[in-house]
């Protein structure tokens, strides 16, 4: 890459994209690029004993130290987990960090989720890009547009999700697989074994494509149009 990508990884909660995408940013930033977590809510909701104002605060903890692990910076949003709305207010606070990190790259969920924060994050992030984009809406910031838009490989995501690009993770792997035991959540202490599920995931798509371990995922269709003199 001969350009300085800067990555930005949107997730409906803290962890969503640090599980799904944290060895690409890894890979990313050990090659002298940058990136960026938004995380539109902590996720502060889904512990069974610790309640919603300690979580949140251990969460958040939590995406910072994993985030300068894997060479990365973490913000958040101020939204309640399970209850992310779907609207211009959210879209104009994403789009505002656009404007501010200016990603050259942008990760976030696909649609096709059971999870409502989820669908609401993609909605909001794909709403954010029109207004972070055009210069004549005026913010604080100027105006980006982010020219490459990905949605990740994520479990609870997966109806009519397509794997259409693999990212090959293995010289990275091991930094995300130290720096994602940092997330209790990812442990297992809620109840799901995402750390084995998402490094048994990872070696299947790298067995799929002839590496040790790669992360998968759809492009978004809008911003994979391009014009071309021949083909």
């Amino acid at each position: 890459m001969a350009k300085q990508e800067h990555i930005l990884a949107v997730g409906g909660h803290q962890g969503d994209m640090e599980l799904t995408c944290g060895a690409v940013i890894a890979k990313y930033t050990s090659a002298g690029h940058k990136a960026t977590f938004l995380s539109l809510t902590p996720g502060e909701k889904g512990h069974p004993t610790l309640p919603p104002d300690k979580y949140r605060e251990q969460k958040m903890a939590e995406g910072r130290e994993v985030a300068r692990l894997l060479g990365a910076k973490a913000l958040f949003l101020p939204y309640p987990d399970a209850e992310l709305p779907v609207n211009e207010e959210v879209q104009y606070a994403i789009a505002d960090v656009i404007r501010q990190v200016k990603p050259t790259i942008l990760i976030t969920h696909w649609s096709g989720s059971f999870h409502p924060d989820h669908r609401a994050a993609h909605h909001n992030v794909i709403g954010s890009l029109l207004k972070a984009g055009l210069k004549w809406i005026q913010r604080q910031r100027p105006a980006h547009g982010v020219g490459k838009v990905f949605f990740a490989e994520n479990w609870e995501d997966a109806e009519g999700f397509v794997t259409e690009l693999y990212v090959d993770v293995s010289t990275s792997f091991k930094t995300w697989a130290e720096a994602i035991k940092h997330m209790a959540f990812a442990r297992g202490e809620t109840g799901f074994p995402y750390v084995d599920y998402y490094t048994s995931l990872a070696r299947a798509r790298g067995a799929e494509t002839g590496c040790q371990y790669a992360q998968a995922f759809m492009p978004y269709r809008y911003a994979r149009r391009q014009r071309v003199e021949y083909l």
